[in-house]
């Protein structure tokens, strides 16, 4: 069993939906970011930078791990599972998870407190991390031209990849005319577990269904920010 400390973030979904997709038995513990818990001892001990996701591998004598990249390459390496194992399949799926994690993920969620959190609209601000965030999707979508999957074969760098690209709207990013992303994106939704991951802990579309939603959960993001 592994307890999943998490909220429904991009990060937080990279690693609901990768153990859903691998099939492992894990328990959701809820970490209300608005609230403040992540900086609570209890989580510290676990996560010691104060972010979600983490994890504790109750079969592995409680092993904790925190950073969401760390997160899947220890899942992968556990089950055999979403990376190969010959030393350039295992590459390439490196380098696709590490251009998420240097790249997409920062510039994204950079645009995101710009764009969506911050008080102020600098404009150049959003401009610079939307722009490069555009950047990015162009070079996945030439990789995706002669690919199905990010790495080759489907792998932790394809969910990671997507728990992000998926929520390019909030972002202020458009995807216009990247076909081979967008088919790869909507391709995503029907691998196993990735429904299921994205509803963990809780659906976040639930928390916007109104213009009163959306700005009360830009709120909440932005003490998040500010802390």
């Amino acid at each position: 069993m592994i307890d999943l400390y998490t909220a429904s973030t991009p990060n937080g979904h990279k690693a609901s939906c990768t153990l859903e997709a691998m099939g492992l038995s894990y328990k959701v513990c809820a970490v209300d970011l608005s609230a403040g818990e992540q900086h609570k001892p209890s989580f510290l001990a676990i996560s010691p930078n104060g972010r979600i996701p983490a994890i504790v591998d109750r079969d592995n004598n409680n092993f904790a791990v925190f950073e969401s990249g760390a997160i899947l390459i220890y899942l992968a390496e556990k089950t055999g599972q979403l990376m190969r194992t010959d030393s350039t399949g295992r590459s390439l799926v490196m380098q696709w998870l590490m251009f998420q994690m240097g790249g997409i993920g920062p510039m994204m969620g950079q645009a995101n407190v710009f764009y969506r959190y911050f008080p102020e609209k600098l404009q150049p601000a959003i401009d610079r991390y939307q722009n490069e965030g555009r950047r990015l999707f162009e070079v996945l979508d030439k990789q995706l031209k002669n690919n199905e999957w990010l790495a080759g074969d489907y792998s932790i760098a394809d969910i990671a990849n997507w728990c992000w690209v998926r929520t390019h709207k909030w972002s202020g990013i458009s995807t216009d005319g990247l076909e081979n992303l967008e088919r790869w994106k909507n391709a995503m939704y029907e691998q196993p577990g990735m429904q299921a991951g994205i509803k963990v802990p809780v659906k976040v579309e639930n928390l916007l269904k109104s213009e009163k939603d959306t700005k009360a959960f830009a709120k909440d993001a932005a003490k998040m920010v500010q802390k």
